[in-house]
């Protein structure tokens, strides 16, 4: 069998990847390589220390922050939304908690409901993406979209949910939601290139995301300025290691906690998985991971106790990561 890095060398030739991939056994690196560009139209080669946005990743973030939360006593699993949101977002249900929200068992409307359309790049947000930055002004996305079905009836996937969990948990401590995160997860892991950045101020180390897999458009006009809880975050591989290394050493929430945030509450036929609190999880291992999927965002990585496997596939393109994760998959075992 040919090496790894061979094998991925060749499936990036084929596919055209344009990103990052890097496979760690035990703690000890066996891939870590950048592919294509970061900057198409100026020919910015990717490295690995390349700074790319992760989509819907950035739901682990959340759930973490909310659980370290629920650990110091800001808010407890059973606390409801409303609650919280006084007035606000009217539709969603009285009985709706924190731990229906993050588990997607919530049947709120969602705002950005990924089963509507084919072409993730189709999507068109019904406020001004340059007015979304900060929690409270994701209100106005959010409202108006009534209760799917009673809270905790069944698993639906919903975006909807996790911004409603960063409005909840900054308004529970009186604390910006970009700041717990980076408080709460990233400092506590050591994860010095992880942040919320804006897209129309990106510094020179991050990547532009692209709509298709050699065309010159990018996404600026299809998220949030600012990502808030859902998605946005922008990190490195090297960070999405450290992040897996500080979750099993107790860094970010305890033993117990991740214990429990990555229990099955859910089975997802539809994706061959199941789901806990934040986290993805395999139909069958002990395989965890976080996955993001956005207009210029493909974002895979994954942990496996059993076997000390954690392998991170971002790309900067809609669908660049998913060859190069069915290719670990098969040869890691998964």
């Amino acid at each position: 069998m040919e090496p790894l890095r061979t094998a991925v060398d060749d499936a990036a030739a084929r596919t055209r990847f344009s990103g990052v991939v890097r496979v760690d056994r035990a703690g000890e690196t066996e891939v870590s390589a950048a592919y294509g560009f970061a900057d198409r139209a100026h020919e910015v080669p990717n490295t690995v220390d390349t700074v790319f946005a992760t989509a819907s990743a950035a739901k682990t973030f959340t759930a973490l922050t909310v659980m370290a939360l629920v650990e110091r006593g800001t808010l407890a699993l059973a606390t409801t939304a409303r609650s919280l949101l006084a007035g606000d977002l009217p539709l969603i249900a009285d009985d709706v908690t924190i731990e229906h929200l993050l588990a997607h068992r919530s049947g709120i409307g969602d705002y950005f409901d990924e089963d509507a359309f084919d072409d993730i790049a189709d999507y068109v947000l019904s406020v001004p993406v340059h007015q979304l930055a900060e929690p409270e002004q994701y209100l106005r996305a959010l409202d108006g979209r009534p209760q799917v079905f009673p809270a905790g009836e069944r698993f639906a996937y919903n975006n909807s949910g996790y911004v409603v969990l960063a409005l909840l948990a900054e308004r529970a401590s009186g604390t910006p939601y970009h700041e717990l995160v980076r408080t709460l997860v990233c400092e506590p892991a050591g994860m010095l290139d992880t942040a919320f950045l804006r897209s129309d101020e990106l510094p020179g180390r991050a990547a532009l995301g692209y709509l298709t897999v050699d065309g010159p458009r990018t996404n600026v006009l299809h998220l949030p300025v600012r990502g808030v809880g859902d998605g946005g975050i922008y990190t490195t591989v090297a960070d999405v290691t450290r992040l897996w290394d500080a979750l099993y050493a107790g860094r970010i929430v305890s033993s117990q906690t991740l214990t429990e945030m990555t229990r099955p509450r859910s089975d997802w036929p539809e994706e061959s998985e199941r789901y806990g609190l934040g986290f993805h999880l395999h139909a069958t291992s002990d395989a965890a991971w976080l996955e993001g999927y956005d207009a210029g965002v493909s974002f895979h990585s994954l942990h496996q106790p059993s076997t000390a496997i954690t392998y991170t596939v971002i790309a900067n393109w809609s669908d660049g990561a998913w060859p190069i994760v069915k290719l670990l998959d098969e040869r890691c075992g998964i």
